[in-house]
């Protein structure tokens, strides 16, 4: 069972489409996936609500101290998706603790980065106390095909010495489209070059992880 944390204490960085997508690729895969809602916006509440039928497990806290048992009720999941707070208060804290792999999206710009930089001090001070974990990594996300400021964002995020994934979060209308439906990009022919960007991501995720690999979804 692996805990994955989507965390970035500034609103509108991505997170909600990322854990979303990844909760449902889990999901469609065969994978016993539970998404967990923790920002009080509740955007990931309102993504599983919009599909009345949704079939992804799903549960939302409110509150930091309940998200102690967390990993108690993880238990019978492959993988347990949390969809983080905004703002750098005690929800996030209490998300580090508990969690095996930490993304954090990040826009290619200046502002969006240097919101970043508290979030990695908190995962470093963790990481000195429990040997490394969690482990963690940037993924660009909303970023605009082809241009210089996505490529450069690269070097810039090098600096915080944490893993940056290779594959970015374009900005693409499948994301939005299809979040509104409460689904993901996982199916249909429009969304395909979506589909394999979280697939790669997925990939590096995996490795991040150190498993083995998950099936892909052409």
């Amino acid at each position: 069972m692996s805990i994955i944390s989507i965390l970035n204490p500034k609103g509108g960085s991505g997170k909600t489409t990322l854990s979303t997508n990844l909760a449902s690729f889990y999901h469609e895969r065969g994978f016993k996936t539970l998404l967990v809602d923790t920002d009080p916006q509740g955007s990931a509440s309102d993504w599983h609500a919009a599909r009345e039928d949704n079939p992804l497990p799903f549960v939302a806290y409110g509150k930091a101290e309940n998200l102690k048992a967390l990993p108690d009720i993880a238990k019978p999941y492959d993988y347990v998706i949390i969809d983080g707070a905004a703002k750098l208060e005690g929800m996030i804290a209490a998300a580090i603790k508990i969690t095996d792999v930490i993304l954090i999206p990040v826009q290619p710009s200046p502002l969006d980065i240097w919101a970043t930089s508290d979030l990695v001090e908190l995962i470093r001070a963790r990481q000195e106390v429990t040997e490394g974990k969690p482990k963690a990594a940037f993924v660009v996300s909303r970023a605009i095909k082809n241009t210089l400021l996505s490529q450069e964002i690269v070097g810039v995020l090098a600096d915080f010495e944490l893993p940056v994934f290779e594959t970015f979060m374009t900005q693409r209308q499948a994301y939005p489209r299809t979040a509104s439906l409460g689904a993901s990009v996982h199916n249909g022919i429009t969304t395909l070059k979506a589909r394999q960007e979280v697939n790669s991501i997925i990939d590096e995720l995996e490795q991040l992880i150190g498993g083995k690999g998950v099936r892909h979804v052409a």
